[in-house]
């Protein structure tokens, strides 16, 4: 396990590059800083600042080595590095009045989508004659804030998850870049903008905080404000799965593997679940927890600055979690969602962890997926 502690400052998200030498994060701020790793540190090497207003999302394109951001102000900017080792940001037409919320590269890095305040997903692509990147919406049924989303595998299905307490899965096809989609299980017409899915239910749950695929696409897993682990299986006839926890709401989910989803959120700490072959839901164990007897003994200065950030005037308010305050982004740092041996989460409490996933992992005893 590593930690870095970028400040006092909350993490509100962050990207790796490709060879993970690199990463961007947004520090609760208008700007995207980004720190190259020199040995066990890291140090800011470029200030992003084309932002007004605080920044909400970052992807990094891993093989065009391009930076997506999008903000509070409406906007989003996509950056490219050139030969002065200068980032140029570039004008995204977004047609947005509210604040973008999320935004996430397709695999194969054509197009990006950007969910937003505005009720509604902008699906964004380069168009080479006027050196821009225009956008297409799609808006119904949405009702409420896009919060967050997820890429199918065959860089069409966009699945996202809103306020309005529903999940759902979009074709995103566009036709001016890419080539007629083949059917999959979630439907065959693929129409731009078209609903392929939608689950929850507006008097039942709670705000969907992170939704993702399974690495081949047919399983779809949400999690949100009312602690509850969702998955849906395509090629079941939409069977839909929900596990209630006694956790604090979760705010990201992951998978790591065929059979295993990693949460974190509001609990400071990473969540194992086991999903077995038929889609049930188990709760495996805490990751990572920190031992806090063995801790050393903190200087004045850094017991100050803890209370700082927890805005405590307790004297001992440590957490038995590595993370001090709450997991707000999470990444797969080595591996893919089939096989992960390296886990990257950040949080409210300034901190940036790479854990080992498989060691975590393998600490599960009998239970080890």
């Amino acid at each position: 396990m590593e930690k870095f502690q970028f400040g006092v400052e909350p993490v509100t998200c962050h990207a790796w590059n490709k060879d993970r030498t690199e990463i961007a994060v947004s520090l609760n701020s208008n700007e995207v800083k980004i720190y190259k790793k020199n040995g066990t540190k890291y140090e800011c090497i470029h200030t992003l600042s084309e932002h007004t207003q605080r920044v909400t999302s970052i992807d990094w394109a891993p093989n065009s080595n391009k930076i997506v951001s999008c903000g509070t102000d409406r906007n989003a900017y996509v950056w490219t590095l050139n030969g002065n080792n200068t980032w140029k940001p570039s004008l995204v037409i977004l047609r947005i009045n509210r604040a973008a919320t999320f935004v996430k590269w397709s695999p194969l890095e054509n197009k990006f989508a950007v969910g937003s305040g505005a009720r509604l997903v902008s699906v964004c692509y380069f168009e080479q004659e006027n050196d821009w990147w225009v956008s297409k919406h799609i808006k119904k049924p949405i009702r409420s804030t896009v919060t967050c989303l997820d890429w199918h595998s065959n860089n069409i299905l966009l699945a996202t998850g809103s306020t309005d307490f529903k999940a759902r899965v979009f074709s995103a096809y566009i036709k001016e870049i890419e080539d007629k989609p083949t059917a999959t299980p979630w439907g065959k017409k693929m129409t731009f903008g078209i609903l392929m899915a939608e689950f929850g239910q507006s008097s039942d749950g709670g705000w969907i905080h992170s939704v993702c695929f399974n690495k081949s696409g047919d399983l779809l897993a949400w999690v949100g404000h009312d602690s509850c682990v969702n998955i849906v299986n395509a090629v079941n006839e939409m069977k839909v799965t929900k596990l209630k926890t006694n956790f604090l709401p979760f705010l990201t989910v992951m998978w790591t593997g065929p059979q295993s989803l990693v949460t974190a959120g509001h609990d400071c700490e990473l969540l194992l679940f086991r999903v077995d072959n038929s889609t049930n839901i188990s709760f495996i164990k805490k990751l990572g927890e920190a031992n806090k007897q063995t801790e050393s003994k903190m200087s004045a200065m850094d017991m100050f600055r803890g209370m700082d950030k927890k805005a405590s005037t307790a004297k001992d308010t440590t957490k038995s979690s590595v993370h001090q305050n709450s997991i707000t982004c999470m990444s797969i740092h080595t591996g893919d969602k089939e096989n992960t041996t390296k886990l990257t989460t950040s949080g409210n409490d300034g901190l940036m962890v790479t854990w080992n996933y498989k060691s975590l992992e393998a600490a599960a005893g009998d239970m080890k997926i």
